[in-house]
């Protein structure tokens, strides 16, 4: 009944067809082109190779869902990389695993739309309460970059306009990708599944007959991969929607809240037992099914503590990211 249950959500195409998206731009040489260009425009800054990696990264995990799929799409052309600029290998694999999972407070992440449909919460108000958290943790990991640059004495690009300009002028259609899903998000003009069916038409649009990096003999295994990462993904969902129902069958989150109300006295207080319990949580269970076991336990606190919902949704996913 659970699993039926989500294959008749509205918002459920959203998920293969940001993933599709993801998946045909990680196949094509858009991350090339991306790299070229944040080199150009950050590169004379110290750390400023990391910080294209974090920027890029966070770019493509919105889209691909953090399922670490833009590790292993991007993980082979950005750790060579590092390392021929200097950087040690444990700073270098670090920061791209961080990297990985570090978009998925900004549209269109999927854990943030599947956190929407599961706590009945606005996902347009998810996305906008995301991007300063989103950023703030972005520019932190960047200070640390920055750090790195200068502790390991790393040797700078030049800042070249021209260069600068040349490389954007070239990946325009892949710069303009984020402008189109904000709009389409926010702007009020799409609905969430529109905005996704426009951004796979955009992208095999611009990979196939404008950069000509992918043909249409490609498709069909793209297609596959991507399938095969999305049917796992459903079936996960649909296995822990099944115990979530039995929980709250088995009256496992009043228990819970009866337990809550007699040990902890106020909410920051429960704000940070939450914090770390759900960074242990992020360590050991996969995004999407944590999200969905999860969020009915939590729910109930939230709501007795005086929580904001949509607060409570910034909490959740911004621990597992950090957690996965």
């Amino acid at each position: 009944a659970e699993a039926y249950r989500i294959v008749v959500s509205p918002t459920l195409p959203t998920i293969p067809l940001f993933t599709l998206a993801g998946y045909l731009l990680a196949e094509s040489n858009a991350s090339e082109r991306l790299v070229k260009i944040f080199k150009e425009l950050f590169g004379w800054i110290p750390g400023g190779t990391p910080i294209v990696i974090i920027l890029l990264c966070g770019f493509f995990t919105a889209l691909t869902g953090g399922s670490g799929v833009t590790i292993l799409a991007l993980g082979g052309l950005l750790l060579p990389m590092l390392l021929k600029e200097g950087y040690s290998r444990s700073f270098s694999l670090g920061l791209l695993t961080v990297s990985g999972s570090i978009g998925l407070l900004f549209p269109p992440s999927l854990p943030a739309i599947i956190y929407g449909v599961t706590a009945g919460v606005s996902v347009k108000d998810v996305f906008l309460a995301g991007i300063i958290p989103g950023a703030v943790l972005i520019s932190l990991i960047s200070c640390w970059a920055l750090y790195q640059g200068r502790t390991q004495k790393i040797i700078l690009n030049k800042f070249s306009l021209k260069k600068s300009l040349k490389a954007s002028l070239y990946g325009k259609w892949e710069l303009l990708l984020p402008i189109i899903i904000l709009f389409g998000v926010f702007g009020g003009f799409t609905t969430l599944v529109e905005t996704a069916a426009i951004t796979v038409i955009y992208v095999f649009i611009i990979e196939v007959f404008i950069y000509k990096d992918l043909t249409f003999y490609d498709m069909p295994r793209i297609i596959v991969d991507c399938s095969t990462l999305i049917g796992g993904v459903l079936i996960i969902l649909g296995v822990a929607m099944g115990l979530t129902s039995y929980l709250v069958d088995a009256q496992i989150p009043m228990t819970l809240l009866s337990w809550v109300k007699s040990n902890i006295s106020n909410k920051y207080t429960f704000l940070l037992a939450l914090n770390i319990f759900l960074l242990i949580v992020g360590c050991l269970m996969d995004i999407f099914s944590a999200i969905i076991v999860i969020v009915p336990l939590i729910s109930p606190l939230g709501n007795y503590f005086g929580i904001e919902p949509v607060h409570l949704a910034i909490i959740f996913i911004a621990n597992l990211e950090l957690g996965f």
